[in-house]
């Protein structure tokens, strides 16, 4: 199944129309995206530190802890996912083995960065690049160490904070060159800098809606016509969940009930629809020993 699903978010990326990828922080995250009827899945690497660990994006997932994740979804979706693996998680050795750790895991795609390591939130500030050259032989190195020739390779530079937006450009170019399938300008700042890196590239390419961060939110009709292949919203639904926590908690707190809250709590019996509790309760009758 991975390998078909592999050709399937490949085929998808080059299909025209933008893909729409929301970004999952876990398993039931991404059952919610599928019910929904998206396309494929991001493991977001923000969005799993902020819920598993409940600390900033600042390079403090592990590969074990991302894996975990990633096979977590894999087991309770059928769509793609594309991984957010940060780094890679060390030199060009070390994203050889996340490519080869991370198919097992079940993914059908992987984004590294050209950050130092330890990175930051693409839209924090004080975020440092390594060398051109050093992330092109870490982009050869996953290209090389992927068993299957359709797992895509995603090359983000977060170039434009400390360098400039055509410094930018000049690196996902190089990037493009050495491997990578999509390459991902990080953080533009305006409209002008988004409409312009689709111009300035060959390749396709990603651009991440962040909800109070650095680039201006556009709409999916201008990204398509702008030429992006895929638009990203890493962590709207987590921003959304914890916003639905707040709603929910605070007045339980400050009342002692949610009677009032009621209409902002999804049913008892849509959450076991979700995680799929029909399903486990055919295979228990099959397989039980009981008459």
């Amino acid at each position: 199944m991975t390998d078909s699903l592999n050709r399937k978010l490949k085929r998808r990326v080059w299909q025209g129309e933008p893909l729409l990828l929301p970004g999952a922080p876990n398993a039931l995250a991404a059952r919610i995206i599928e019910e929904l009827g998206f396309e494929a899945v991001y493991a977001t690497g923000a969005g799993i530190t902020n819920s598993y660990l409940g600390m900033p994006d600042l390079g403090l997932l592990t590969l074990t802890e991302l894996a975990a994740h990633v096979a977590a979804m894999r087991d309770a979706i059928t769509l793609p996912i594309l991984v957010d693996a940060d780094t890679g998680f060390g030199n060009a050795s070390n994203v050889a083995r996340t490519v080869r750790v991370l198919e097992r895991a079940g993914a059908n795609g992987m984004q590294i960065e050209d950050q130092v390591s330890p990175k930051r939130c693409g839209h924090f500030d004080g975020k440092e690049v390594i060398a051109t050259e050093e992330m092109v032989r870490k982009i050869q190195a996953a290209a090389d160490a992927r068993r299957d020739g359709d797992f895509l390779i995603i090359a983000r530079t977060d170039a434009r904070a400390e360098l400039g937006f055509d410094a930018a450009i000049e690196r996902a170019g190089r990037y493009a060159e050495a491997g990578s399938d999509l390459t991902f300008v990080e953080a533009p700042r305006s409209r002008e800098e988004v409409a312009r890196i689709p111009q300035l590239l060959g390749c396709p390419q990603v651009i991440n809606m962040v909800v109070g961060g650095k680039t201006p939110l556009l709409d999916l009709g201008e990204l398509q016509a702008l030429g992006y292949a895929v638009v990203l919203y890493a962590n709207a639904a987590l921003q959304g969940a914890i916003h639905g926590m707040e709603q929910v908690l605070e007045p339980l707190r400050r009342t002692g009930t949610i009677a009032g809250v009621l209409d902002r709590i999804t049913p008892f019996a849509e959450r076991q629809r979700i995680v799929r509790k029909p399903l486990f309760d055919e295979l228990d009758k099959k397989y039980s020993s009981r008459p």
